[in-house]
Formats: C-alpha cells, structure tokens, sequence
C-alpha cells in the first residue's frame, strides 16, 4: 500500500501546514473541560465537606459549578487554540521572509549516521 505512511515534511514550512496532523482522540480533544468540570464537581464536594453537610446536598449547586467549570474549560480551551494559531502563523510568516534560514531538510539514511566500526583490543 504506497502512499499510507507518515508524510516526510522536505522544508521547515511544510511543518506548520498541518495537512498530515492526524485527528486527536476523543478523550484528548475534550480534556479541557472534562478536567475543569471534574475539578469544579471536586470543589462542591469539598466545600459540603467543609461545612459537615452531606456530601451530595445541595444538587442545585453542583449543576451551577459543574456548568460553570465546563464553560470555563471550553473558554480557555478556545483561547489556546487562537494563541497556537496565531503563534505559527508568526513562525510561518517569519520562515516566509526569511528562506535563507531554512534550508530545505536533506534526508539521512542509517548507513550515513552510523561511523564505522573498529574493534579496540
């Protein structure tokens, strides 16, 4: 099967094209507001077990928290995003001006890599 391999970026710029990127797990995707919700869920608890009340009272509350940790997660979550997009959009426009600092990449074999060997006795 030719062609279904890991594309070989050949130049710097081909690396911020993000054509070959593969689609991230689900778990991964969401990871954000899944641990500001899990951790918005932990703060209710704590805060029912400060105040000697049982653990689950309240509901209403953990709605409110919960909620509010999650739209928190997908707000920074979407703030990281537009930081990373605008951070190699400052790299691909720099490696635009300036071509002479990027040479296109010369692909090794192993047999380049290894020295020859000499046995010490």
């Amino acid at each position: 099967m030719a062609g279904t391999g890991p594309q070989v970026a050949r130049s710097p710029l081909e690396l911020l094209n993000n054509q070959a990127a593969a689609e991230p797990p689900l778990l991964v995707k969401h990871a954000g507001p899944v641990i500001f919700s899990v951790v918005g869920f932990i703060a209710a608890a704590g805060a029912n077990w400060a105040t000697r009340r049982p653990l689950l009272s309240g509901v209403h509350r953990y709605v409110l928290i919960v909620g509010g940790s999650m739209a928190a997660g997908i707000y920074v979550e979407k703030k990281r995003a537009e930081h990373l997009a605008t951070r190699d959009a400052m790299f691909r426009h720099y490696i635009e001006l300036h071509p002479e600092d990027f040479p296109p990449y010369e692909r090794k074999q192993f047999k380049d890599l290894f020295q020859e060997w000499i046995p010490i006795r």
